[in-house]
């Protein structure tokens, strides 16, 4: 199985670099090379892809408005030069956000959580069983606005969001990180396999709760959250019945 690829750069270097990466990567086939946004939306017109390595500031037609204007997003792995983009990009449903100069190790592993992607789509489509890459693959980075700064958080790490009005609380085993958003657009965000609401204030990583007893979750930090009417057949379903 392979990926077709379109590169989306105004920097002919930057081609030059995924280019040579994919020769590494089996999965990776070449289906074109794009240097302006209005080319590429061209291309898709007459051939389809599976998977686009984005730049963001191009002339004309920046990236991020370049997928706004697509009616099928294909998987799309941004390559830019720029962090600050990262949020809006992930907003976007982006698989992934390659940050220039990036070495072959995380284009590697860029590469192999949009293959773990493609795979899932095809057995939605086809409710068969498919393959799966033989490389492990990390869960996207998460890019959050806090104090005028972009933090990047790994969601392995977190054990909650708790809502505060217009701002959430990001939490780690001990401190939290506050942001300007809502609940609801980090539910829409995070892997669902992982992140359960149990609560209109919050969501948790369901790999540090402790036990559930009556309607209160404990955590292995200790700390206690409130579980809501409205999510306790669900959470106690997903939860596995522990500590009923």
């Amino acid at each position: 199985m392979s990926l077709r690829c379109l590169i989306v750069d105004d920097e002919p270097l930057a081609h030059e670099v995924i280019l040579r990466y994919m020769e590494d990567v089996p999965f990776l086939q070449t289906a074109g090379q794009c240097y302006r946004a209005m080319e590429a939306l061209e291309f898709l017109s007459r051939q389809p892809v599976d998977l686009i390595f984005l730049d963001i500031r191009m002339p004309k037609l920046n990236g991020l408005d370049f997928l706004r204007t697509l009616q099928q997003q294909p998987i799309v792995i941004i390559t830019s030069a720029y962090e600050e983009h990262a949020l809006e990009s992930f907003e976007l449903e982006v698989c992934d956000y390659l940050l220039k100069p990036f070495r072959f190790d995380r284009f590697l592993k860029a590469a192999n959580r949009a293959l773990s992607i493609y795979n899932l789509k095809q057995q939605a489509g086809n409710n068969t069983p498919v393959a799966v890459s033989a490389t492990p693959t990390e869960p996207a980075a998460l890019y959050i606005k806090s104090d005028k700064k972009l933090i990047q958080l790994n969601p392995e790490e977190l054990y909650y969001f708790e809502s505060l009005g217009n701002y959430v609380k990001v939490w780690d085993a001990s401190r939290f990180v506050l942001t300007p958003r809502t609940l609801s657009s980090f539910e829409s965000q995070l892997p669902a396999d992982t992140f359960i609401r149990i609560h209109k204030s919050y969501i948790l990583n369901k790999k540090f709760v402790r036990y559930l007893e009556g309607n209160t979750i404990t955590l292995k930090n200790g700390k206690q959250l409130p579980l809501g009417k409205n999510y306790k057949h669900q959470v106690k379903l997903l939860l596995g019945g522990q500590g009923i």
